[in-house]
Formats: C-alpha cells, structure tokens, sequence
C-alpha cells in the first residue's frame, strides 16, 4: 500500500495537476462602481468533445476518517473539475498525473487551509472528494456533455497529515 502524507497546497507544488483557486495571492480589480473587488480568472476550465459545456453543481460532502484509505483514482478526460469550499472546510487532495498508468511515486498529496480550492486539469489522476472535520458543501464547476468523462484505475493508498 502507498504510503503518503498530505503537504500543505501550494499554486507551485500543484502547478503539474491543475490551479489553485485562492484570492489571497491574485490580482483583482474594482467593479460595480468601486463596491466589489473582482478576482477574475483564477482557474482554467477545461470543456472538451462533442457537445460539451461547462455547468456549476453543489456537492455536499460528509467528512473522512484519517488515515484517510483509497482503493481508486479518478479522471476525468474530457474536461477539468474545480472545487471551491463554501464555509472554510478544509480537504484532502490526492493526485497523479495524466497518463494510462499511474506510477506509486508520481502520486501527491496535498491539505488545503479552508480558503483554498483545486482545479483538476481534464485527465488528471485524483482521489474522491475528501473533506475534514465537518460535513462540507462546495461549489464544483466541471463538464457535462456527450462520453464517458469519468474513469477509474484500482490503487491502494493510505494518507495521513
């Protein structure tokens, strides 16, 4: 079994997987007549194949037991998935990069503070949602459209902080 520890999310130390969403290290612009602060774009989404579009769900998510045990990862190829916490939770991040194999030492695992959120790149390996301390909900952008958009490869690991 893969052993890993979850590091603390950095934009650098995820750059290979996908973005991190954080306002606190983006540049932003005044809107609505100086009242609102605008972060604009802070993540790329990726909407891949016939037909496909962009859509916006609300996942809630009941939290995980440390260590925290996989079976799988997953991917998504056809398009990019982005989870953004609503109420401060923080999650556990585990992933892998593109590819039809997953190498065991490719594999990285990551804690977010509560402020942070992830974009998965279309293809990129990653665990199931995995939210700490309290149940979670998140706004998630991601793709909808024609294929088959989530795959599955069997890997056993274990993550602690």
């Amino acid at each position: 079994m893969l052993e890993l520890t979850a590091q603390p999310l950095t934009a650098e130390a995820f750059a290979a997987f996908g973005d991190v969403i954080d306002r606190r290290d983006a540049d932003s612009f005044p809107i609505n007549n100086g009242r609102t602060q605008r972060y604009h774009d802070l993540a790329r989404i990726e909407t891949l194949g016939e037909g496909a579009r962009p859509i916006i769900s609300i996942f809630i998510s009941q939290p995980v037991e440390l260590p925290l045990t996989l079976t799988l990862l997953e991917r998504h190829p056809f398009g990019s998935q982005a989870f953004m916490p609503l109420h401060g939770e923080r999650f556990i991040v585990v992933v892998a990069p593109p590819g039809e194999r997953i190498e065991p030492g490719d594999v990285r695992a990551f804690v977010t503070d509560g402020r942070q959120g992830v974009s998965y790149r279309a293809g990129t390996w990653h665990a199931i949602h995995s939210v700490l301390d309290v149940e979670g909900e998140f706004l998630v952008v991601d793709r909808a459209g024609e294929g088959n958009n989530c795959e599955e490869y069997p890997l056993e690991a274990r993550v602690s902080l």
